[in-house]
């Protein structure tokens, strides 16, 4: 069952420019020369329920935006949207109860009040029934592990504790639909992953259909099957990250543990690009059609005590991919 479908969506910003110096702001006064930037230019794709889809790219390239537009923050330049058969800018209540937008880098909970307050006003303005609300909230304190602080003060937890908070707060009203923008950003590396496995479960438990922006690339790897790219506004490319790594990496990595110093760097530079070598580990860049040979020629000529092929890390791969269009 098809949740989301976006067809040729875009949404362009007038932008006012003013040259530097005094004279140029007298000017701007009367006339202010503008430009029409678009943050999305004609993109489409759709998910089906239950999908975890990452949608990536550098900043400014309209990740953000297109989630506003799918949430009804924005309303679009052209194209066609539609969310759970609603269009998301006409804001319908019903809408509106069955979706969740959270911003990493914005909040909704009371500073000075427990995190309970906001969970309360939340289930007033959902209309959630006081049985479904106290069922809902357990289940949530349960996977995220913060029943004991949910009278805490909002300013006495640390960050990643309010992240949970902030999650439950969105959450509270079971959406089937997610858009998660960066939501493990500034987070330390434990707390990130906490917050990936609560947003896994989630997806399994209630079959929610989440997007998921963020620059952290173990967000994308570990709960992502399907990524979208875009950059400067439109789709690069939309698929599985194994048929990324097919399409745009035609290498793999090749690190190998040597039993012995008495061999010469420049032994291994005719079976590819060396990467890394300093005694025992050596590393090269070969490509696929080369690997086996190249496998083979180790095992056989060299001191090798262990070896390992391994495919490109995605950063790496998406890096590749910006490149590539750009020349």
């Amino acid at each position: 069952m098809q949740t989301i479908s976006v067809s040729q969506l875009k949404k362009h910003f007038k932008v006012f420019k003013k040259a530097p110096g005094l004279g140029a702001t007298f000017r701007s006064v009367f006339s202010r020369p503008t430009e029409i930037i678009s943050a999305v230019d004609g993109i489409s794709f759709s998910i089906e329920q239950g999908e975890l889809v990452g949608f990536i790219g550098p900043n400014g390239a309209g990740k953000t935006t297109t989630l506003k537009c799918l949430s009804g923050l924005l309303y679009p330049s052209g194209g066609e949207v539609k969310v759970l058969g609603f269009d998301p800018f006409l804001r319908n209540s019903n809408y509106l109860k069955q979706i969740s937008l959270v911003m990493g880098q914005k909040n909704q909970l009371w500073w000075d009040l427990p995190s309970l307050e906001t969970f309360r006003l939340n289930k007033e303005i959902y209309d959630i029934p006081e049985k479904d609300f106290e069922k809902n909230l357990d289940e949530l304190l349960v996977l995220l592990e913060v029943k004991n602080i949910i009278s805490t003060p909002v300013r006495q937890l640390s960050l990643g504790q309010r992240m949970k908070m902030e999650l439950i707060a969105s959450l509270i009203h079971r959406p089937k639909v997610l858009f998660l923008d960066e939501p493990t950003i500034g987070l330390d590396v434990v707390m990130q992953k906490k917050i990936r496995d609560f947003i896994a479960e989630y997806n399994k438990r209630f079959n929610a259909t989440i997007i998921l922006t963020s620059h952290y690339m173990a967000d994308v790897k570990q709960l992502c099957k399907r990524v979208i790219i875009i950059d400067h506004g439109k789709i690069m490319y939309d698929g599985s990250l194994e048929r990324l790594v097919e399409k745009y990496a035609d290498f793999k990595i090749i690190t190998a543990q040597l039993r012995s110093d008495k061999v010469d760097k420049k032994d291994f530079t005719k079976l590819g690009k060396i990467n890394y070598f300093e005694y025992p580990k050596v590393s090269i860049t070969v490509s696929k059609k080369n690997i086996k040979e190249a496998a083979t020629i180790l095992l056989k000529k060299f001191p090798i005590e262990d070896l390992t092929i391994e495919e490109p890390e995605i950063e790496n791969v998406i890096r590749m991919v910006f490149t590539k269009k750009k020349t």
